[in-house]
């Protein structure tokens, strides 16, 4: 894995993959994809940032296959939409990147579905977008589900009593506990596929720390967080080398399911993909367990879990949600 980039990725010729997110990493992560011959699937909010990103890759990667879908993280409307969308239009999904996120609100802002707004979107939008599109990844080829978590996830706890902050809103504390939870929910995804016979791999990674716009566009260009970004930007690295991890735990041989991945210098901020180090609450299989079941209740999207069970082979939406 010495020094792993993204000119080690493999050929993805025939394989299809959805990036969520049309800038910094998941913009990176496409277009690396893109290269390798994947047809690629941005998934955002914005219209008008996806018809860039793709444009952009295109004239990076002539022949590129990419294309925008409309994808709203903080509705869980939009996530079923999408799905929907997504499973009559393909046949099967071989990748999925879960890369977007909002970070540091100075202010605590709700979802559309009235969650904290970065638990809502970091960790249940993700949580329910790998709902809706499991038929279309156990229909996949050596099928992958990357979900990324940071470094504040070692500073993070799931308050199970407050998931939405209400009582308290600390923004950094509400970050860091839904990129713990990002983790969590891709290692308890892994123990599931397996005791399910299912062929998935779900596998975590973090980009370190890495220049893209999630600090000023979340807590703000004039907080402490966004004057650090542009003043100290040489601490920063490029997004496309944070994206390593990402890339290498979605297309090397040699990653594995339920590993952790992430840069191998300086405490992780910086350098090439290697095993990251997860905190000891991320490895608490009980809490993953509380978090998986209270994910399933807040989101109304639920996993099969039974070996052969073949209920839509995916999400089976609650009715009372719908």
């Amino acid at each position: 894995m010495t020094h792993w980039t993204a000119a080690d990725i493999p050929s993805q010729r025939g394989r299809t993959a959805v990036v969520t997110g049309t800038g910094g990493l998941g913009f990176e992560d496409a277009l690396a994809l893109a290269r390798a011959g994947a047809r690629v699937i941005i998934a955002g909010r914005s219209p008008s940032r996806g018809a860039i990103a793709v444009n952009q890759i295109r004239q990076c990667a002539p022949g590129a296959k990419v294309d925008f879908e409309a994808l709203d993280l903080a509705r869980l409307d939009s996530i079923a939409a999408f799905g929907k969308r997504l499973r009559a239009s393909v046949d099967g999904l071989d990748l999925l990147i879960n890369n977007a996120g909002v970070m540091t609100p100075p202010t605590r802002k709700l979802s559309a579905d009235g969650f904290e707004l970065q638990f809502g979107t970091n960790h249940l939008g993700h949580f329910a977008l790998t709902g809706e599109l499991l038929p279309l990844l156990r229909a996949g080829s050596r099928p992958r589900v990357v979900t990324l978590s940071s470094i504040a996830a070692r500073s993070g706890a799931i308050n199970f009593d407050d998931l939405q902050s209400e009582r308290s809103y600390v923004p950094m504390a509400a970050y860091a506990q839904s990129k713990l939870a990002c983790l969590m929910f891709a290692l308890e995804l892994q123990r599931r596929c397996a005791a399910a016979g299912w062929a998935i791999q779900s596998i975590a990674a973090h980009p370190g720390v890495a220049r893209t716009d999630l600090l000023p566009n979340g807590a703000g260009a004039r907080s402490i967080q966004g004057m650090a970004r542009r003043y100290l930007w040489f601490l920063f690295q490029p997004a496309a080398q944070g994206a390593l991890p990402t890339l290498y735990a979605a297309t090397s041989p040699q990653a594995r399911g339920g590993a952790y991945y992430g840069p191998d210098k300086l405490s992780e901020t910086r350098g090439y993909p290697a095993i990251a180090k997860a905190p000891p609450l991320a490895l608490d299989i009980d809490s993953a367990a509380r978090l998986w079941t209270a994910s399933e209740r807040l989101t109304g999207v639920s996993f099969p879990t039974v070996r052969g069970q073949d209920a839509h082979l995916g999400a089976v939406r609650d009715a009372s949600s719908a």
